[in-house]
């Protein structure tokens, strides 16, 4: 198999989707890998790594694309990526369909087999490709939302673990799954007062003995999460579906109402978002205010720690990208169901429900089973 990792484009994206290990691994079983010029270099892994690894370097993506059978990268690809592609290529990242129709309709028309990490699943629904990013993301939520209520960056002014004699700093965390728990983690590590909402009473117990009630775990509904925003310094949005639109908890009316110079930190900005003013932006440009909030709508936020998020990533996903060319594209679907269940589009058809539910379009079930 013909196996290319693609250097990313977006905005300070500085991750890569295959260690130098990986690339070895594949050689050593007999697969080409060619890696674009500089795809790793942010992450520490040089060149020179892969090449020693038995790797070709690539200059450009469109000769690269050209030269494979499976593409993979880490986030979604770009309409000139999309454009070199060419039917029975198959590609292997982060994808995040549901809310852009566009993105999917390209990818329909290359007739490409675009494979999702985000949606890779087991059967008990946990999500081993997401899960290691997820972390990253819920910890880096607290991280950078604590540095934005400086006064210097336009923030309320507070410290979230306050100092003796003084209040401290309030964090509600919407959903308590893996994001969500990574954020508590980070904020009780803080030392920040912290209020965590979902619908799940297993998670909140678990959260509850975890943190032997130094905590406020409050099942979500509406009167909650209104009085748990309003009291807040940072709103960690940590309610994703992968798949689908994440929905939305808090409503433009519930931010007008946040104290001035307060933090949203929506996770899920990527799945539409679970606050309503939020929107994507950069890293370049991270944050805009609507409402005297300060909003974070960064969607490659792992991307910020590019060795961390890398190393773990890589690890992740290489079984499932060796089987897809081990195996070949068709029997690795038929034989791994976790592997399948990533599978977004397949050669014209939208194949996961979610995506096709979220974008009125009918879903095809597993055609490379028929």
């Amino acid at each position: 198999m013909r196996v290319g990792v693609l250097r990313e484009t977006k905005d300070r994206e500085l991750r890569v989707a295959l260690l130098p290990g990986g690339a070895r691994a594949l050689s050593a079983a007999g697969h080409q890998v060619f890696v674009e010029a500089d795809a790793g270099a942010a992450s520490g892994f040089e060149d020179e790594r892969y090449e020693q690894a038995g790797a070709k370097i690539v200059p450009g993506a469109r000769e690269l694309i050209r030269s494979c059978e499976v593409i993979t990268k880490v986030k979604e690809p770009t309409a000139s990526e999309i454009a070199e592609m060419e039917e029975g290529q198959t590609l292997f990242d982060f994808l995040h369909l549901a809310p852009e129709p566009d993105l999917t309709q390209k990818l329909l028309d290359r007739g490409v087999c675009a494979i999702g990490y985000e949606t890779v699943a087991l059967d008990d629904g946990s999500l081993p490709l997401l899960v290691p990013m997820s972390e990253v993301a819920g910890r880096l939520a607290v991280q950078i939302g604590a540095h934005l209520l400086q006064a210097d960056q336009g923030g309320r002014g507070v410290l979230l673990g306050g100092v003796p004699g003084v209040p401290r700093g309030h964090v509600t965390v919407l959903g308590a799954g893996i994001v969500g728990t990574a954020a508590v983690r980070m904020a009780t590590g803080l030392g920040a007062e912290v209020s965590v909402l979902d619908i799940d009473q297993r998670r909140l117990s678990h959260l509850y003995d975890i943190y032997h009630g130094s905590i406020n775990t409050l099942y979500s509904n509406s009167v909650n999460v209104e009085q748990s925003v309003l009291r807040a310094d940072i709103v960690v949005g940590a309610v994703l579906k992968p798949g689908e639109r994440a929905p939305v908890l808090v409503s433009r009316a519930l931010v007008s109402g946040m104290r001035e110079g307060s933090v949203i930190m929506d996770v899920a900005v990527d799945q539409g978002g679970c606050i309503e003013t939020i929107r994507p932006t950069s890293h370049s440009q991270p944050t805009y205010v609507e409402h005297g909030v300060i909003h974070y709508g960064v969607p490659n936020m792992p991307g910020a720690v590019p060795q961390t998020s890398t190393l773990a990533l890589g690890n992740a996903t290489f079984p499932y990208l060796k089987a897809l060319c081990d195996e070949g594209v068709e029997a690795a679907l038929a034989h791994h169901t976790p592997l399948a269940r990533g599978v977004n589009c397949w050669r014209g058809q939208v194949v996961h429900p979610g995506v096709a539910a979220a974008q009125g379009r009918e879903c095809a079930g597993n055609p490379w089973t028929e």
